[in-house]
C-alpha cells in the first residue's frame, strides 16, 4: 500500500531537509504536474514498476547520462506496459537547472528523451520528501508501491561518458531482477552527480 505524503510530512521533510525513505517500505505517494499540464500521482499505477529520475539538464553529471544516450536507451527499453518512467525537476525557480512547462519539452525534445512523464517540482516538496540529494538521483519502486532501489544510475561516478560502458548499470539491473521475480540485489548505492538545486 503506498503511505500519501500529508502536508505535515512534507513540512517535516521541508524543516529538517530530508525526510528517511527506506528501501523495503512503502514510498511515498506524491501530486505533481508534468510538462504539458497534466496532473500524475504515484497512486496512478498500481501493480506497475514506477522508475524515480532526479535531473537537472545543466548539470554535467545529468549531460553525461543524456549526451551518451544511456539514460534514454533506459527509458526506451523500460518503459511501457509494466514500468512507468517519471522525470523529477526539483530545482527551484531562480536556480540552476530549473524549467517551466515549455522549458521540460524543450529539454525532452533537445535529449530525445522516452520517460513516461517529465514532472515539476520547483517548491522541491516531493524531492525533499524522498531524500533526493543529486542529479541524478534513481529509484525503483514496485508494483506493490514498495521502494526497492536508491542510489545512483550506475557504478562509476564520473561526469566522462567514457565510463558508461564499463559500469554496472544499478537501475537497469534492479529492473531486470525485479521483472524476473527476484530480489535486488545492490538496492542502495551513494548517488552522485550535481546537488539538487532546492
Amino acid at each position: 500500500m503506498i503511505r500519501t505524503l500529508t502536508v505535515l510530512s512534507l513540512a517535516l521533510a521541508a524543516s529538517t531537509g530530508f525526510a528517511a525513505v527506506s528501501v523495503g517500505e512503502p514510498a511515498p505517494n506524491f501530486t505533481l504536474t508534468d510538462a504539458n499540464g497534466q496532473s500524475h500521482q504515484l497512486s496512478d499505477f498500481p501493480g506497475k514498476t514506477v522508475v524515480l529520475e532526479w535531473t537537472n539538464a545543466d548539470c554535467p553529471f545529468v549531460k553525461k547520462h543524456y549526451g551518451a544516450t544511456n539514460m534514454q536507451s533506459q527509458q526506451g527499453k523500460w518503459t511501457g506496459e509494466e514500468v512507468v518512467w517519471l522525470t523529477v525537476n526539483s530545482s527551484a525557480a531562480g536556480k540552476q537547472g530549473h524549467v517551466d512547462g515549455a522549458g521540460a519539452n524543450a529539454v525532452i525534445a533537445a535529449t530525445g528523451g522516452k520517460q513516461s512523464a517529465y514532472l515539476l517540482d520547483a517548491p522541491g516538496d516531493v524531492g525533499r520528501a524522498y531524500g533526493a540529494k543529486t542529479t541524478p538521483h534513481m529509484y525503483v519502486i514496485d508494483g506493490q508501491g514498495v521502494l526497492r532501489y536508491n542510489g545512483a544510475i550506475d557504478s562509476i561516478a564520473s561526469a566522462d561518458k567514457g565510463d558508461i560502458v564499463n559500469a554496472t548499470q544499478y537501475v537497469d539491473v534492479a529492473l531486470t531482477q525485479l521483472a524476473a521475480g527476484e530480489a535486488v540485489a545492490t538496492s542502495v548505492t551513494q548517488p552522485y552527480g550535481c546537488s539538487v538545486k532546492y
